[in-house]
């Protein structure tokens, strides 16, 4: 078995917990693969472990991966969508950030989580993506995304108006600082901060969301997700700020935007049954009650 490591890096991570990994994987007889930056920024630790492969971009990533593993929080874990691209790698999401909606497994469960890869007793979450259509190239290869794609007025201009169609016909314009198109598992996200709803990882649906909406009877809404949504945007400036995740670009408001449902899945390891509900228990702190204490 042969799994690969990515992780940012960064202080949150700790050489003792990368080399208590690397000590479960090769006693498992899975063999790591590393990030070439990460595993430069450990190298004194982990080169008198053995000798270790590394990889440094997507296309050294082939069906010879059995699963890869993110280390960091639920934005590293979003590095690894175009990472793996359609190549239906799963990923499990080891957390050493903060909040860990995706990676929410915490380093305590290093060991277990080995355990599961090695026994193949995990649970996997077949999460779907949302694909960016233009009329101009846009994120080059990689235009999907697994949390949400967003429209966003630029830092110092006024609202803009979103022109928004549902399947060709007019839905409605949004006077507002933009708009937020989410999937199922990016519902407990951007989405989310923005007063939108918590929708279930497996619903088939999209989720739009207004940010800061002009009018106050504007309210999210949920569509199918066999649907497709295009944009018209109007505004005092030239151009407005697109994402695709944690990834921007910067489009003319001349230029047309559609959004559906991408052909290929994301696949999440996950080793608990009851995932969804545990996770926004302890992240969203729900069923606690100071007041019973």
């Amino acid at each position: 078995m042969k799994v690969a490591i990515y992780s940012r890096g960064g202080q949150s991570i700790q050489h003792s917990d990368l080399l208590n990994l690397n000590e479960s994987l090769v006693n498992a007889s899975i063999s790591p693969v590393y990030f070439k930056e990460l595993y430069d920024q450990f190298e004194t630790y982990l080169v008198s472990a053995s000798q270790l492969d590394t990889f440094t971009s997507a296309e050294e990533l082939d069906d010879s991966f059995d699963a890869l593993i993110s280390l960091g929080g639920d934005g590293t874990l979003l590095d690894t969508v175009c990472l793996v691209h359609d190549k239906q790698i799963p990923v499990l999401g080891i957390n050493f950030g903060r909040l860990g909606f995706l990676a929410s497994l915490g380093k305590e469960h290093i060991n277990e989580a080995v355990e599961a890869l090695k026994n193949r007793t995990y649970v996997l979450d077949k999460r779907s993506l949302i694909h960016l259509d233009a009329d101009i190239p846009l994120f080059g290869e990689q235009p999907f995304a697994l949390n949400e794609f967003t429209i966003h007025k630029r830092e110092f201009s006024p609202m803009i108006k979103i022109h928004t169609y549902l399947n060709g016909e007019f839905l409605n314009t949004f006077w507002s600082d933009g708009l937020i198109v989410s999937t199922p598992t990016g519902s407990t996200g951007y989405s989310l901060s923005c007063n939108g709803p918590v929708v279930f990882p497996d619903s088939e649906s999209l989720v739009i969301t207004a940010m800061a909406p002009h009018n106050l009877n504007i309210r999210p809404i949920v569509i199918p997700s066999n649907n497709v949504l295009s944009f018209e945007v109007e505004g005092r400036a030239n151009d407005f700020i697109c994402t695709l995740d944690s990834r921007k670009e910067l489009v003319k408001t001349k230029v047309q935007l559609a959004i559906r449902k991408e052909h290929f899945s994301f696949n999440l390891i996950r080793l608990d049954e009851n995932y969804f509900l545990k996770t926004l228990r302890e992240k969203l702190t729900w069923g606690f009650d100071t007041r019973n204490r």
